[in-house]
């Protein structure tokens, strides 16, 4: 599969791309217009639950590669996304519990990339991403990753805190990292987890904090006071792999 990210310029070429089951990230739109076509572009989005911006007309021209976006451009994901009933299933065929990673708001698309890498190396079952305010899987994320994005499942959702509500109903454990936690190598992280890495910005969001039941810090001995994302995924990932091996 390639890596290339499909822009769709125009009401028909989009539109067609909704009714053919295109998997669509974002849709954006003309602000104020309202016709019927556009309308109807609209509604096939909010029915994928696809996020729509509405935006100026500058914003659209240049994001237009073709100047004849007639009001509306669709990206397209540069791979289909994954349904997290897939990734249990393939823990359940590895024989393996569960390991999960869950990103809070994870905008860099290099970040994204190399934590899909981290994942698969890892041994992870599959990513989990929200809707919004986070990167997709771009052409960008797709190199990032090496070629990871080829076996490790990526799922969207609406809500990461519901998501994760749901995924304990299922028996598993959920660990985010936060400067203010417990030290990793005294929690225990075998079992069936989830581990949760917010952004580098804000970490990982209130609402999600307070649904996970560890909260993990990395010891720090330097002399700035936090890891990028992906790192900080990795150092974590990697503790819950040594425990796993004992």
């Amino acid at each position: 599969m390639g890596y290339e990210e499909l822009k769709i310029e125009g009401r028909n070429a989009v539109l067609e791309a909704f009714r053919a089951g295109k998997t669509i990230d974002r849709l954006f739109v003309l602000d104020g217009c309202q016709d019927g076509p556009v309308r109807t572009i609209v509604r096939e989005a909010k029915k994928h639950d696809t996020v729509i911006h509405f935006v100026e007309r500058e914003r659209l021209d240049g994001l237009s590669e073709t100047k004849k976006h007639q009001g509306v451009i669709a990206v397209a994901a540069a791979y289909e996304y994954a349904q997290i009933e897939d990734m249990l299933k393939l823990a359940e065929e590895k024989g393996e519990p569960p390991f999960l990673f869950l990103l809070d708001n994870i905008e860099d698309p290099h970040n994204l990339g190399a934590i899909i890498r981290t994942a698969n190396l890892a041994g992870a079952h599959g990513v989990i991403i929200p809707k919004r305010r986070a990167v997709g899987l771009t052409a960008t994320v797709a190199k990032t990753s090496a070629g990871a994005l080829n076996y490790t499942p990526v799922a969207k959702v609406t809500n990461l805190s519901t998501t994760i509500q749901e995924l304990k109903e299922k028996g598993i454990w959920f660990v985010c990292a936060d400067m203010g936690g417990t030290p990793m190598y005294q929690l225990d992280l075998k079992g069936p987890i989830g581990l949760v890495i917010g952004s580098e910005g804000e970490g990982v969001s209130r609402l999600v904090r307070e649904n996970c039941d560890f909260i993990a810090s990395i010891p720090m001995k330097g002399d700035i006071d936090s890891l990028n994302a992906s790192v900080a995924a990795g150092v974590l990932a990697y503790e819950i792999v040594r425990q796993r091996m004992q």
